[in-house]
């Protein structure tokens, strides 16, 4: 029986504060030029106990060209435990903005065999808003030996989702989670390029989460949603994709939610896919 439910209130965390098992992350990023620094507002004010994870750096590739790939394991296994997360703790990850580095972080466990984990829905915000405590005291976990076995078979390689534009999406799934005016090529997707990848379904992951409040969205509302982009009652299996990886775990999450657990991510995402012109890309 896990601690906490997968998909956690302000009110139900702060009730198991002093679990000495609770590790509390926050796994903000500023995506637009209007968020504040994340690790500055962390030093200001966090939940108590709370440690802070660089999602770029430490639980990125430093070798990749492009943002938050997918490090190795061993390398991942050095930053989680460094954040005191290890055999018998459980995981509540927030954010001060958008959820979906939160889900990011939920993502990088759930490929590496962990699962005790939860989401604080509504992040910081909720928590502020129920007039719970905060603090700029340091961390409170000592550093663990995270144990874990990585899960190949969540990541869609490129090979694969190169196979899947060319049946047009036969078979499978491919569900974009990035804006409809993206999908659609009216608006860059990434480094100046427009367009999807062909065989696409559009799936933002606005559609599951408020991108103001970072409330999710009520799980059967998720379900209805799921399901009428094929994601979710289709029998295909579900590759989800976005502009570099981040935004589409919020989407494999709300499956997690609904009790799929084999929903797979294409980590390069666009940011890989129009690095090469000879890709083919749809708009429209």
């Amino acid at each position: 029986m896990s601690l906490l439910p997968k998909l956690v209130d302000a009110a139900t965390l702060a009730a198991h504060l002093e679990d000495d098992r609770l590790r509390v992350i926050d796994a903000s990023v500023a995506y637009l030029p209007e968020h504040p620094d994340p690790r500055e507002v962390y030093d200001r004010e966090h939940i108590p106990g709370a440690a802070f994870a660089d999602l770029p750096g430490a639980f990125s590739d430093p070798d990749s060209e492009h943002s938050f790939t997918v490090p190795a394991p061993e390398r991942f296994a050095e930053a989680i435990g460094a954040l005191g997360v290890g055999p018998g703790t459980h995981v509540v990850i927030y954010t001060q903005t958008w959820p979906i580095y939160g889900t990011r972080l939920w993502w990088l466990l759930h490929l590496h065999g962990f699962d005790d984990v939860s989401i604080l829905d509504g992040g910081l915000g909720a928590w502020r808003a129920a007039g719970l405590p905060l603090t700029d005291a340091p961390p409170a976990y000592p550093p663990a030996t995270f144990v874990g076995r990585r899960r190949p078979e969540l990541l869609a390689p490129l090979e694969e989702v190169e196979a899947i534009a060319a049946a047009d999406g036969a078979g499978t799934c491919l569900v974009n989670a990035l804006p409809e005016a993206i999908f659609r090529g009216e608006q860059p997707a990434t480094d100046g390029r427009y367009g999807r990848i062909p065989g696409s379904v559009s799936g933002p992951w606005t559609n599951l989460a408020d991108l103001e409040t970072g409330v999710f969205r009520p799980l059967d509302e998720q379900r209805a949603y799921l399901e009428s982009i094929g994601a979710l009652g289709s029998g295909r299996p579900v590759v989800a994709y976005c502009g570099g990886g981040v935004s589409a775990t919020l989407v494999l999450f709300s499956l997690w939610l609904l009790g799929v657990d084999d929903a797979r991510l294409y980590d390069g995402s666009l940011s890989e896919w129009l690095s090469d012109a000879s890709r083919p890309v749809a708009v429209g």
